[in-house]
């Protein structure tokens, strides 16, 4: 409330039965009348308002509308017409308890009482003395308590008092002069007051001041002090109120320049048409009025309007002004801070994730969780998602799916092959043909500042003499500078920081660091068999079908013909290969449908082989383990996890290594250790010494064409070498996967949800694994793993007790070594 705002009001209000001249004497006044009465004969009734603090001697008008407030209100008119009033803590609290109400409030007399056609009751109270409530009486119907009075501690005239009274005079001057809203009558009532007591008290009652503050003035008893911090309230409101009059000159000040903008314009289109001449003025003002419309900042639209002003002194026959009107209109097709309501409905967003995309749990949690940090800070200062994994598996349609789980329009912007930095940061409009970057070429056809922007195959960005544009996507993707990103055609900064950026690729390994910095990733695996198959049946079936115009009684599949394509006729991480598949089996059908075949609409297996042809790929399956030197091992591919055997042969030789089948130099290293380890442990092992210089050991890995390395077969290279020395049998139907050390350590590996499911398709029934890849097998669905025993292992005397057997195999070698030489004397 304003200072005097309610000054007019009690006057007014007053008139009803005083006269006018009457208002002072009747405000000041406030003790004669009530002299003989006893204040604390009896208990006190209380009634608390809201946002209102009474003062002693002053008065003012308060509408009673709770049934409570009511018979106290009717109670008291019909008695002594005495009330205590106290301020709520809460004004919004419609039934307020004794702990609802500040403890500290005014005695006051009910001046007038006035029922209102709504049935509210209108009182005009006047306060008299301050009092505290000792004991709380009753709450029902109304507040009673018994109450001390406050004296109030004004000190006789002195030189001080005078400085005060007079300094509170000067600021209710101010305010009224700086606030035209007060009626000038208040200023008369404010030069009437020769008493500082009460001087105090009608500014504390009117002063622009939250209640709590006007609370804290009414508990102070001293009166120098409560004077002292009502004069500092006043000074905040004189600054608040100075500060507003200058604003409101400075925007009066600039509507007249626009107004004199304005008449100088139109002289000008006035000349321009007695000379005979049609300028560009109708396309400018199209703009401007645009432009008026657009939610930029003060400086966008100042360098805005500048080059619209530029574009009115350029000929049209000139080679600039195309350029420049381009221009202009490339900045009014902008979106500026024009945004889309995000739609926050977490429980929707997961509906819609599962429903598109079937499996990748962890990367629609990890999604959840990034909109769930969104919602709660409502800005989007953080890291930028980059969705990595194999082709096929659904990063750039999650992208979509998180568009239409917030609400917002999607944008997708392909980068493979990208090379140029102009085409990130745009051209500078002097050259010939220069436009925008494809940044803000696409927020020019979304229209809107806050869209999903997928940047498709960041992975695949290169460079080139022209300039290196993923330096480019360095601001575009970082959370402090992309509210100011700088394209070189626009010149004025761009607002980038309400965009959702989700980066999608295929590799790490060609992002350069720095980028790959400023994004968190979120790695996307490729699918199980059982979880492409659901997605077959979920949704890469009904959208074929659906695309080649058959009906779902048309042609249906049954599982093991969809088991069929996955592991004879596809071998990816992802699903394009078996959408095309399903495709091909579907447009079979479809012939037939359409000259009138006869066929059979259920899918087997038998039909798959019959419309596909013989199978593309072979499924690895466990081999007998009569042979020694011959152990399974497991491996992760891009397209997912397989089974591969290491094998191992003994010849006569010198101790000569061979290896064989395209091995990497991670895979060399590894039988070389696995060798070297076997020589340290060879008497413990009970190998004979002398096998390692006599004999040449040979290890090959089958599919010699397909390259393989990679930390994985440690300890399967290990196990063969120690079964072909020792003849021992490797235990039937065990894989194992795990690097080794030189004394004999075993190391964690990656990819094991991957290699497990190979395992099992495959028939495996144990596999030997490193402990520290336990945490690995927690996180894989219990039905993926069951009927499969699982070892975990820290040593490679562990793997060699669990994976050979103590009898030898059926036809073992028999070694011919030469004797030991003596050593000479």
């Amino acid at each position: 409330m304003s200072l005097f705002d309610n000054a007019l009001f009690q006057k007014l209000m007053v008139g009803e039965f005083a006269s006018e001249g009457d208002l002072i004497q009747l405000i000041t006044d406030d003790e004669e009348e009530d002299q003989s009465q006893t204040l604390d004969s009896e208990d006190l009734p209380i009634l608390s308002v809201r946002n209102t603090v009474l003062f002693p001697g002053v008065v003012i008008p308060i509408t009673v509308g709770r049934s409570r407030s009511i018979k106290l209100v009717k109670k008291a008119q019909k008695g002594n017409k005495l009330i205590g009033v106290c301020a709520q803590l809460n004004p919004n609290n419609d039934d307020p308890a004794w702990d609802d109400i500040y403890q500290v409030g005014t005695l006051a007399k009910i001046v007038k009482m006035i029922v209102l056609p709504d049935g509210n009751t209108t009182i005009i109270i006047q306060g008299k003395k301050r009092f505290k409530i000792k004991e709380q009486v009753s709450s029902d119907p109304y507040f009673e308590a018994k109450v001390e009075y406050l004296e109030e501690n004004f000190p006789k005239s002195s030189k001080k008092i005078e400085a005060l009274e007079e300094s509170l005079k000067e600021a209710a001057t101010r305010i009224l002069h700086l606030n035209p809203e007060i009626p000038q009558e208040a200023q008369v009532a404010l030069d009437n007051i020769d008493n500082t007591a009460f001087l105090t008290h009608f500014l504390s009652s009117n002063v622009n001041a939250p209640v709590e503050s006007k609370q804290r003035l009414l508990e102070i008893n001293d009166g120098v002090e409560r004077a002292t911090l009502l004069l500092e309230l006043m000074m905040k409101d004189i600054q608040m109120l100075e500060l507003k009059s200058e604003i409101q000159k400075k925007v009066h000040t600039d509507i007249d320049q626009q107004q004199r903008d304005y008449f100088l314009r139109q002289q000008m289109k006035v000349l321009q048409t007695e000379l005979g001449e049609e300028g560009p003025e109708k396309e400018v003002e199209e703009l401007r009025r645009k432009g008026d419309l657009k939610l930029w900042s003060k400086d966008v639209a100042k360098h805005f309007n500048k080059e619209l002003d530029k574009i009115l002194r350029i000929n049209q026959a000139a080679a600039e002004y195309p350029i420049a009107l381009n221009y202009a209109e490339t900045m009014v097709d902008l979106p500026w801070n024009e945004f889309t309501q995000d739609n926050f409905d977490l429980k929707r967003a997961k509906k819609i994730l599962d429903s598109e995309h079937f499996g990748l749990d962890k990367v629609k949690e990890r999604i959840i969780e990034y909109l769930a940090v969104l919602k709660l800070k409502n800005d989007l200062k953080g890291p930028i998602l980059c969705l990595y994994g194999p082709p096929g598996v659904g990063k750039t349609s999650l992208g979509k799916s998180i568009a239409e789980a917030l609400g917002r329009k999607y944008i997708r912007m392909s980068l493979g092959g990208l090379h140029d930095e102009a085409e990130i940061r745009g051209h500078r409009k002097t050259y010939v043909g220069a436009m925008p970057g494809k940044i803000i070429q696409n927020m020019k056809k979304v229209k809107i500042s806050n869209p999903v922007f997928v940047l498709d195959e960041i992975d695949k960005l290169s460079s080139d003499f022209r300039g290196d544009p993923s330096s480019a996507f360095l601001e575009v993707l970082d959370p402090e500078q992309n509210n100011a990103f700088l394209d070189n055609y626009l010149e004025v900064e761009y607002d980038l920081s309400k965009v959702l950026f989700i980066a999608t690729a295929n590799s790490l390994d060609t992002i350069q660091p720095a980028l790959r910095d400023r994004m968190e990733i979120i790695q996307v695996t490729g699918y199980t068999q059982e979880e492409k198959v659901e997605i077959a049946k979920r949704h890469l079936v009904p959208k074929q079908r659906k695309e080649h115009g058959l009906k779902a009684k048309d042609i249906t599949f049954e599982k093991a013909a969809l088991v069929k394509l996955i592991t004879d006729y596809t071998r990816e991480s992802g699903v394009r290969s078996l959408e095309r598949a399903i495709g091909k089996v579907i447009r079979n059908i479809a012939k037939s449908i359409a000259m009138e075949e006869e066929y059979n609409p259920k899918i087997g297996p038998d039909a798959v082989r019959q419309i596909l042809g013989s199978e593309i790929f072979d499924k690895e399956i466990y081999e007998d383990n009569s042979t020694a030197g011959v152990v399974t091992g497991l491996a992760w591919t891009s397209v997912g996890g397989e089974i591969l055997f290491i094998e191992t042969s003994l010849s006569k030789g010198k101790g000569k290594l061979t290896l064989s089948g395209q091995l990497g130099d991670v895979m060399k290293e590894s039988a070389v250790t696995a060798l070297s380890f076997l020589k340290s442990r060879a008497e413990s092992l009970g190998i004979d010494h002398r096998i390692f210089d006599q004999y040449d050991l040979h290890v090959h890995v089958p599919a010699g064409a397909v390259p393989k390395d990679g930390p994985s077969a440690g300890i399967t290279m290990v196990t063969a070498m120690a079964s072909v020395f020792t003849q021992r049998k490797v235990k039937a139907k065990i894989a194992m996967t795990g690097e080794i050390s030189l004394i004999g350590k075993v190391m964690p590996v990656g990819g094991i949800k991957e290699k497990i499911l190979a395992a099992k398709r495959a028939g495996i029934k144990e596999i030997i694994l490193c402990k520290k890849n336990l945490r690995d097998i927690e996180e894989i669905d219990a039905q993926y793993i069951k009927g499969v025993k699982f070892h975990f292992v820290e040593r490679v005397d562990e793997v060699l007790d669990i994976a050979l057997l103590n009898t030898k195999v059926d036809r073992p070698l028999q070694f011919s070594l030469s004797p030991e030489k003596s050593p000479s004397a």
